[in-house]
């Protein structure tokens, strides 16, 4: 298959992950704190924006490929980026707190049915021996936009937040524009494949969970733990949260070459390591060690689903998509749960950053063990 068929499908697949994972989920970090500021929402209301993402986002794993078997690949993707794009002007009016339950969870869903459809339907539509490769640029989307989210909403919230809000609705807009003439194609199963069964890949499952309920900690208290972990100055955070973007997207693009060459479930394992690695150095008590920690976090937290992906693949072939969803499902669920637990833990610790960091390294070391047991 020729370059140019393989890197357009990519790309729009990973512009698709950028607005669904790194704007529609992300940028809400560094928003969470200006709505408080501004009266938008109070602290609990803020939490429970972020619990209407994740209850949107299971939604949407869990709906999106039975959705495109009824319309197609393509329609989906472009219901995804137009919830996206809707979702953050309606967030640009300060409507309410359950107004913005309410849009904040159909960001969720946009970012559910992105997340579910392209990485699958990319390597379906491209050559085996890119596979692995292609998997990667669309997963490096979600750590673009993490990076992108760490430079742009600062810039953003200088005009206020209506303007931060559409800003990032400008941005789905531009987005959606370059990717959609080039949305993937992927051909339909013929009836005979369709109805191969479905391998249970329960260490690879649960391996993928666990590796999710681990990066709770980085993902929700990374930056805190900068700030008032360590004493560093407000702008440490924007810089802490950039190089995890980074590293995210270092990660996910290895990750898809490596596990092109050494077959993903050979790769998740060495993922993980380095997910414990960025685990330990959160815990070490200087501050420089975070400089380690953040793009190692990036690196392997989120580069982790480009190996995951091209493991899927591996296991279960043209039924790729249907293992995909349940462990993008099984992502979900563990972090949920994990990021109440964690919120619990916090309170009740006086706001420990050790102890949410160290439940997030023994979680990482069990993903970890699960990797290496399937072995």
């Amino acid at each position: 298959m020729a370059a140019q068929p393989f890197w357009r499908p990519a790309l729009a697949g990973a512009g698709a992950v950028l607005a669904g994972i790194g704007l529609a989920r992300f940028a809400y970090v560094p928003l969470f704190p200006a709505m408080v500021g501004e009266g938008w929402v109070d602290g609990a209301g803020g939490g429970l924006l972020g619990a209407a993402n994740l209850a949107g986002y299971l939604l949407g794993v869990l709906g999106g490929r039975a959705l495109a078997a009824r319309v197609g690949v393509a329609r989906v993707l472009d219901a995804g980026m137009a919830l996206a794009l809707l979702s953050f002007l309606a967030c640009a009016a300060p409507g309410g707190l359950w107004w913005f339950v309410l849009w904040r969870g159909l960001a969720g869903v946009a970012g559910g049915l992105l997340m579910a459809l392209a990485g699958p339907s990319v390597q379906a539509s491209v050559a085996p021996e890119r596979r692995g490769m292609a998997g990667g640029v669309v997963m490096a989307g979600a750590g673009s936009g993490v990076a992108v989210v760490g430079l742009l909403v600062p810039l953003l919230l200088l005009g206020g937040l209506s303007l931060a809000w559409g800003g990032l609705a400008v941005t789905v807009g531009l987005l959606w524009v370059a990717a959609r003439p080039h949305w993937p194609n992927p051909p339909a199963l013929a009836a005979a494949e369709a109805a191969q069964a479905v391998p249970r890949a329960a260490r690879l499952l649960l391996a993928y969970g666990l590796s999710g309920a681990g990066m709770v900690a980085p993902m929700v208290y990374l930056a805190d733990l900068a700030v008032r972990g360590r004493g560093l100055p407000v702008e440490a955070a924007s810089l802490v949260w950039v190089l995890f973007g980074l590293g995210a997207v270092a990660g996910t693009l290895l990750g898809g070459r490596v596990a092109g060459r050494l077959g993903g479930r050979r790769a998740v394992p060495i993922w993980l390591a380095v997910q414990v690695a960025a685990l330990a150095a959160a815990l070490l008590p200087w501050w420089p060690a975070l400089l380690l920690a953040a793009p190692l976090g990036g690196f392997a937290g989120i580069g982790v689903t480009a190996v995951t992906l091209a493991a899927a693949r591996e296991a279960a072939g043209v039924q790729a998509g249907v293992l995909w969803v349940r462990a993008t499902a099984a992502y979900a669920v563990a972090q949920a749960v994990v990021a109440f637990a964690l919120a619990g833990l916090f309170a009740a610790t006086g706001e420990s950053h050790a102890a949410v960091f160290g439940v997030g390294l023994a979680l990482s070391l069990a993903a970890l063990t699960a990797a290496l047991a399937r072995r």
